[in-house]
């Protein structure tokens, strides 16, 4: 009975993670430039931004948000700007601080990139631009380097 409880102990210990739910939280388009840049032989030039964030939730709910803006040039006009903020509620327990740091840092928006992407490249289209088809993220590297930048500017102070 006692070995049963232990085991019953340990496995409720253990770390758990589950995602709940993935949504837009919000969407921008916008073609200052139309119909006018439709005329115009296209060249792009594409600058993406990206940036996550976390928020607690109640209990051991974690919302964490994925943006991802981006503004296309054609010669020194604007063709257009998207922003795609793609969430998710997810789940998480039983983590270390460092893993629970990473787990939000780079886990989350690893599973949320692929769904943004979609969403970006469907609003564009809609706005009669070719898809972006953006490349993927290695966000584990993106939150090594910010650790990294953290540890740097911590050093310093």
């Amino acid at each position: 009975m006692t070995e049963q409880t232990t085991n019953g102990a340990a496995q409720n210990e253990q770390a758990q993670f589950s995602l709940q739910r993935i949504y837009v939280r919000d969407l921008s388009f916008e073609a200052p430039k139309s119909p006018e840049i439709f005329r115009q032989e296209w060249a792009p030039s594409v600058a993406l931004d990206l940036n996550t964030r976390q928020k607690a939730l109640e209990g051991d709910f974690h919302e964490v948000v994925l943006t991802l803006s981006v503004t296309v040039k054609t010669g020194e006009e604007v063709a257009f700007i998207a922003e795609v903020q793609q969430a998710g509620i997810f789940l998480i327990k039983g983590l270390d601080p460092a893993s629970m740091s990473h787990t939000l840092g780079a886990f989350c928006p690893n599973i949320l990139f692929p769904y943004a992407r979609e969403t970006l490249d469907n609003l564009v289209t809609r706005g009669s631009f070719p898809a972006l088809m953006l490349a993927p993220v290695n966000f584990d590297a993106l939150y090594a380097q910010e650790m990294e930048r953290l540890q740097a500017s911590q050093a310093q102070a």
